[in-house]
This record gives C-alpha cells, structure tokens and sequence, in this order.
C-alpha cells in the first residue's frame, strides 16, 4: 500500500543568502487500491450471468420426440359415401379405426377417385419434412389375413413405391403381435437405403386395414422415436 507523506516532512529551510527560490513541494496523489472482495450488487449480477450461460448451454432444440399428439378417427366409408373433409371431431361415432398424429402435421384431403382406386382412406404429413407421413388404405371383401409375406406383396401390387421400396431394402422384417382383445396385426418393418418404413396390418369386418408410416432415411434416424409412436398408435374400434 503507497505511503501518505506529511506535507511538512517534504518542505525544507533554505539559507538567507540563497538567491534560487525554493520549488513548491510535489505531492503524490494517494492511490486507493480497491477491496479484493467483490460487492453484493457484482456477485449478485456475475451468478445472474452464469446461470443464463448455463440455461443456454443445457437447452436444446425441440424435437420431433417432444411433440404432443391427436387422436384421428377414421371411417373407412366408401367411394360412393365419401363425402366428409376436414376435421375428425364428426367422425368419433362412426369411426372404424384411429391413429395418433403429431401436433403440426397436416392432412392430405383423399380424392373420391383415390379413395376408389387404391383405398387410401387418410393421410398426414409434416409440412416441414413433405416426405415424413403417415397414411391407411383399407380393402373390403376380406375377412382374414393370409400369410404374412403375401399380405405384404398383395400391399405392394398397388404401390409401386413400396414395390421399389421392398426391392431395393437392406432388411425387411415381420412379426405378429396380438392386441388385449385378442385381434391379430402384422407389424412389417422396411430398412431401405433412402426411405424407411412401418407397415401395420389386420382385418375387421371383412376389411383389410393397413397403416403406413414412411420417412427418409436421414429423418427416420432423428424422429423415429415419434414415428415408432404414430405406428404403434394404430388400431381398430368398435368391433
């Protein structure tokens, strides 16, 4: 710490002879060396930093495995009484079938010649991710399902898609799995080299009833956590 001199200590006595006046004393300025400890208000505002650089640093970007989901409720009507668009709110009486969709995407309104020629009964996609969806098609006049891999060929005999899909896929796996009520699916799982697909199938009241789940290869390995959700959210009702 700097030493405060005496102003007095500094002023000498010159001779009366002298002819050279003496120099006004020079003074240093006293130097005050702050407190090593910080104040209240400077620690206060350094832990307010460091907890917004911490709440920066842990947050992540939302997800597709954040999502939140809605119920649709499919009927299955046919080409010929095919006339609801839209919302599904009027459709929960006579609904045939549901799956869940994630809060975002979009329907792809069915055309009445869609719907007659290849069965698509209902669509959603992402609109962020075109190519990320989900879709049903149903065929009536079946009462059971058959083998598991002529169920899958017959599927693709109307999709061309799905035909490239199968042809060019690294693996294709099937399995059965019953509901709790005792119904039988057939849960399909397609590993291409650009598009990866879940294919569930069953039969009720001689409808075949399949639901389809597709998205890039790239998407799948970041949403397939929601996209395993949305496929296994698929089932029928009221039988």
């Amino acid at each position: 710490m700097a030493s405060t001199f005496s102003p007095s200590a500094l002023l000498s006595t010159t001779t009366a002879t002298s002819s050279t006046p003496s120099k006004p004393p020079q003074f240093k300025p006293q130097i005050t060396i702050p407190s090593s400890k910080p104040s209240s208000t400077i620690l206060s505002t350094t832990l307010t930093a460091a907890l917004a650089a911490a709440t920066i640093l842990t947050s992540t970007t939302p997800s597709l495995a954040d999502s939140t989901y809605q119920t649709y409720y499919g009927t299955a009507a046919s080409a010929a009484n095919y006339g609801g668009y839209g919302g599904n709110s009027n459709k929960k009486d006579s609904a045939e079938y549901i799956y869940d969709v994630p809060e975002g995407w979009k329907e792809r309104l069915v055309s009445k010649v869609e719907k007659g020629t290849n069965g698509t009964d209902s669509e959603f996609f992402n609109p962020k991710k075109k190519t990320e969806k989900e879709y049903l098609l149903y065929l009536a006049g079946i009462r059971q399902l058959g083998p598991k891999e002529a169920i899958l060929n017959n599927l693709a005999l109307s999709d061309v898609d799905l035909q490239d899909l199968i042809a060019s896929a690294d693996s294709v796996t099937s399995e059965e799995v019953n509901d709790d009520k005792g119904q039988v699916y057939y849960v399909y799982e397609i590993d291409g080299v650009a598009k990866h697909s879940l294919i569930s199938v069953t039969c009720a009241r001689n409808k075949l009833y399949a639901h389809f789940v597709n998205a890039p290869t790239l998407e799948w390995n970041k949403d397939k956590e929601t996209l395993r959700h949305v496929h296994e959210s698929f089932k029928t009702i009221g039988v």
